[in-house]
Formats: C-alpha cells, sequence, structure tokens
C-alpha cells in the first residue's frame, strides 16, 4: 500500500485553493498544515482541508516533521524569501508557483538558493499540461515537418483581484510579462526546444485599471503587448497577449508553422466565467492544416468534468501535481520543470518588459539578462 504523503501548503489565496482541490484528487495524499496570513482566505482554506493545521508563520509550518513535501503559493513578491526560509530549515521538495521571482535584485538569492539546497524544486508552469497543449506537443513534429514560426495568443479577461490588491503594481506581482506572460514563455522554449538570442516588445497599459487608486497610486501593469522573440536555431516566435478581451470564444490560440502544415491548439477559458445564456463552455481543440492535400482535421480534447471544475487551468493542476506527486515519492528522478526553467522565464519577461520601455531588442546572449 502506498504510504499517505502530507503537504505543507504556504499561502491559501485563489490559486492556493485552486492546488488544495486538486491535491484531494490525488490517492493517499493529506494536506498537513498551511500558512495562510489573511483570516478571509484561511477561512475559505479550511473547506477544501478541513482536518490540515492553521499555522502562524512560514517557520512553524517548517516545524511540523510529518510534512513531505512544500507547495508554496503565495503571492509573487514573497516566493524568493520564503524559498531562503525553507533554504535554512528544511529541505524537502518544493513545487513553487510562477513566477519564481520578480527582480533582478532577487537574482543573487536564487543562485544561494540553487547552490546550497539539497532537495528537488518543480515551479508550477501548468499550463505545458493543458491537454490541448500536450496535445499539440505530441503532434507539432509530424504536423510541420519542422516549426519555423510559433504564436501564442491569449485574449482574456483583466487580472482578478488579490489579497491587499497586490497584483495591480508591477514592483509586487514583477509586471504582467513576468506575472502572467512567464507561461508562454516557458512554452516557447518547450516547443522550440531552443534557446532565446533576441527579445523585443511593443506593449502597455491601455484600458484595465486605470481608474483605480491604492494608497493615492494607480495601478502600472500593462493590459496589452506584442513580443517577437528569436531562438538560436532560427525559429522565431510571436505573443500577442490582451487582457480586455474576455468576449473571446478561446482564450489561448496556439500555432506552429512548417514545411508540410499548421496545426494549432485552441483553450477556452475558466468555465465559470463562460455566460450561460451562450450554453455550454467551448471545448479545446486541436487543428491540423497539412499543406498537400489541404483541408484542417479538427479534433475536440475532451477534458473530464471533474478537473475542469477544480480549477481555472484546463485540468493542467491536476496533471503536474500527479507528476510531482511521483517526483515526491522517487518514481520520477527529476522535476519536469526545473528551478533553471522557471528562472529562465522569468528572465525572458524582464527582457521583454524592458524592451518595451526602452524600445530596444534585447540581447538574450548577454547572461546580465539571460543566464546561459
Amino acid at each position: 500500500m502506498t504510504k499517505l504523503t502530507h503537504y505543507g501548503i504556504i499561502g491559501c489565496g485563489m490559486m492556493g485553493q485552486e492546488h488544495l482541490k486538486n491535491i484531494a484528487l490525488l490517492e493517499n495524499t493529506v494536506i498537513e498544515a498551511i500558512y495562510e496570513p489573511d483570516a478571509e482566505m484561511a477561512k475559505k482554506a479550511s473547506k477544501f482541508a478541513p482536518k490540515a493545521i492553521f499555522t502562524n508563520s512560514v517557520d512553524e509550518l517548517l516545524d511540523i516533521n510529518d510534512i513531505d513535501c512544500l507547495v508554496i503559493v503565495s503571492p509573487n513578491f514573497c516566493h524568493i524569501d520564503q524559498l531562503m526560509q525553507i533554504l535554512d530549515k528544511r529541505h524537502i521538495p518544493i513545487l513553487v508557483e510562477k513566477p519564481l521571482f520578480t527582480n533582478e535584485n532577487d537574482i543573487s538569492k536564487l543562485k544561494k538558493f540553487r547552490d546550497k539546497y539539497k532537495s528537488h524544486v518543480w515551479v508550477a508552469m501548468e499550463y505545458r499540461y493543458m491537454p490541448p497543449i500536450e496535445a499539440l506537443s505530441e503532434k507539432i513534429i509530424q504536423s510541420t515537418g519542422e516549426i519555423n514560426m510559433l504564436t501564442i495568443k491569449e485574449h482574456r479577461f483583466p487580472f482578478l483581484e488579490k489579497v491587499n490588491d497586490w497584483n495591480r503594481f508591477n514592483e509586487f506581482s514583477g509586471g504582467t510579462l513576468v506575472e502572467k506572460c512567464c507561461h508562454f514563455f516557458d512554452l516557447m522554449r518547450l516547443l522550440i526546444k531552443s534557446e532565446p538570442i533576441r527579445i523585443m516588445a511593443s506593449a502597455g497599459q491601455s484600458v484595465n485599471h486605470l481608474d483605480e487608486t491604492y494608497d493615492g497610486k494607480t495601478p502600472d501593469i500593462i493590459d496589452n503587448a506584442y513580443v517577437i522573440v528569436d531562438f538560436k536555431n532560427n525559429v522565431r516566435a510571436m505573443l500577442e497577449l490582451c487582457m480586455f478581451a474576455e468576449g473571446s470564444r478561446y482564450q489561448e490560440e496556439i500555432s506552429a508553422v512548417g514545411p508540410i502544415g499548421k496545426i494549432e491548439a485552441l483553450v477556452p477559458g475558466p468555465g465559470r466565467f463562460w455566460p450561460k445564456h451562450l450554453g455550454p463552455a467551448p471545448t479545446p481543440k486541436l487543428i491540423i492544416s497539412p499543406r498537400n492535400p489541404q483541408g484542417p482535421i479538427h479534433e475536440d480534447i475532451i477534458v473530464d468534468e471533474k478537473l475542469l471544475s477544480a480549477g481555472d487551468h484546463n485540468g493542467s493542476t491536476f496533471y503536474q501535481h500527479q507528476k510531482f506527486l511521483k517526483l515526491v515519492r522517487g518514481d520520477l528522478k527529476l522535476p519536469e520543470v526545473s528551478l533553471l526553467d522557471g528562472w529562465k522565464a522569468v528572465a525572458m519577461g524582464l527582457a521583454a518588459q524592458k524592451s518595451a520601455k526602452t524600445g530596444l531588442a534585447i540581447d538574450l546572449q548577454d547572461e546580465t539578462n539571460y543566464p546561459i
């Protein structure tokens, strides 16, 4: 019989509660302890983990010997300092939410953590595990011959409200191209199987949050952008982001094109936001369009309703947790999304924001901009 795996959870806001719901779907797991300083969020989290111990600090949670692994789901700006706290006290597997860090000034801490931490760290890039994106990944080469162009489009709703409104400001979130788009830079590297060498961006804050103020400050987060990335293997990729397009049928549209054809994955947004008067929420799709003979081939990608109801990410949080649990139990040797993968995704986001601000292309072969 499989031994019960005990989780310690750091942070249980909106995304933390999604993690709780998905861990509950895994066999022989239990939430042992939770640290959540916000009383309202802690109360909501207790509904999904009624037997969990709620601690008053990260250190108090780390003192609980029964914990086998940790999940960090705190606000973005907390991640790196909490990793350093853990480094000083416990060396057990960690699943840490993206972004891994938010500021170039964090890199010295990250290097120290990397060099001294004696267990596994998995960065939560769950978009990799969305069923339509996995289907695209599996068929991308046979459908294109080879990838020459990769385009990722996300047209979605504005940022939701978070505790203390931390996600309204670059200094706390890392900025939109870090906070949100590190997922897409990670997917670019995953699908293209090469490293970026140059990144350029045009971005702005055109619509969202302009009429809001917090302690006298107006939010400064980007709500739309184009980002172009050149890769070492001569593939080019583009990201198109719009965060005032919640009327879209699909939230993410990913396409790859090569000498023999094109492949697309269409991913709907969270079902809870789909207007009820429009009927059932859209089904994810995979579309393969060969050049010869011409004629698109459409395939519906069905996702288990139980997984859709456990979160906002098309079932991917569950599949990510399945694999992380294998790592914790020793059935998987290494994380599929490493500390370095998480680092590179943030570095690309920071470089894109620098490009948008300066109007210049950023050289990612310079190790001050990107870990080489």
